[in-house]
């Protein structure tokens, strides 16, 4: 039988990264799955949410691969600020 470890909420924390990293790690990945989703759920093109979001469409391929190295914090932000998404911090 498999040992079954639950998660604290935060994958990257539970990986072991330092509680600041995994704070922006987590951010970043939720940032990116929620922009991935609007794409989706408007049904744009990888040109059409270029255009949207005012990048490159091979931005737009980055994001959509998940290639989470090459946005910072505050571009995914900026994108999701573009796309009309809601974005909020919240301390615990």
């Amino acid at each position: 039988m498999e040992k079954v470890t639950h998660s604290g909420g935060n994958v990257f924390a539970d990986l072991g990264f330092a509680n600041e990293e995994a704070v922006l790690l987590k951010l970043r990945a939720d940032l990116m799955a929620g922009l991935r989703s609007t794409i989706a759920e408007r049904g744009w093109t990888q040109q059409e949410a270029a255009k949207h979001l005012h990048v490159g469409q091979s931005r737009i391929s980055d994001l959509v691969r998940g290639k989470w190295e090459k946005f910072s914090l505050d571009m995914l932000v900026t994108l999701a600020a573009r796309a009309g998404r809601k974005v909020e911090l919240a301390f615990s």
